[in-house]
């Protein structure tokens, strides 16, 4: 006697497809981003904190609470993953700073010293450990052409931002790469020294080249 199960007749047509299937499509489609977001604000609390070589893939992924195999979905190496920290860690840190001296007002003169008000503020944060690009080009700027690059337009971009400033302040063109490195090297004390201290020292360097280098007028008087 055959007991063999008859065979599973085919859904039809209007069963083959549950009615909440494209909501399920549509709603684990919604979640990519927020696991990405996951995976990235874990590497970059882990790459700034430990540093890029000291944090593997398996750190991230108990960090983040996603699947190593979903991690993987989405950053298929560690290379992929740190490249994807740097972007992110440039733009939302120069977004801070524009805006941060956007929202201080004033005249021109002074929205460029608020950039050392801002690196001060950024200096007094407990998780500060200095500029990110830096730290990351110091351990694989030599092997990776993709973090050295990262790294250089990172700069190029402050230096460009800051040439805005000093430009609408009126300042010689010169000033700009001045005033930058006076920033870079603020950071890279601080970040030693373990004192916002620097921001103020750079700023009152900053102001005596803005003062030699801009026209006389009420507009560049001494804050």
């Amino acid at each position: 006697m055959d007991v063999s199960e008859p065979p599973a007749q085919a859904p039809a047509a209007d069963e083959a497809t549950p009615p909440d299937a494209s909501a399920r499509v549509l709603d684990a489609a919604s979640r990519v981003p927020d696991a990405s977001a996951r995976v990235l604000d874990a590497a970059e609390r882990l790459f700034y904190a430990q540093g890029v070589q000291a944090v593997g893939m398996d750190a991230v992924r108990s960090a983040s609470g996603v699947s190593l195999r979903r991690l993987y979905q989405l950053f298929p190496s560690k290379s992929a993953l740190v490249e994807a920290y740097l972007a992110r860690r440039d733009e939302r840190w120069r977004e801070a700073l524009a805006r941060y001296v956007a929202a201080t007002g004033g005249t021109p003169r002074e929205r460029v010293l608020a950039v050392f008000d801002w690196l001060a503020r950024w200096f007094a944060e407990d998780d500060f450990r200095g500029c990110a690009f830096v730290n990351s080009f110091g351990e694989l700027g030599g092997t990776s052409p993709e973090v050295a690059s990262a790294a250089r337009r990172h700069k190029e971009a402050f230096r460009a931002y800051v040439g805005d400033l000093t430009e609408a302040a009126g300042a010689a063109p010169a000033t700009a790469s001045h005033i930058a490195l006076l920033a870079e090297g603020a950071i890279t004390t601080a970040a030693v020294s373990a004192t916002p201290a620097p921001a103020e020292d750079a700023k009152q360097a900053a102001r005596i080249l803005l003062d030699a280098t801009t026209p006389s007028s009420t507009d560049h008087l001494p804050s």
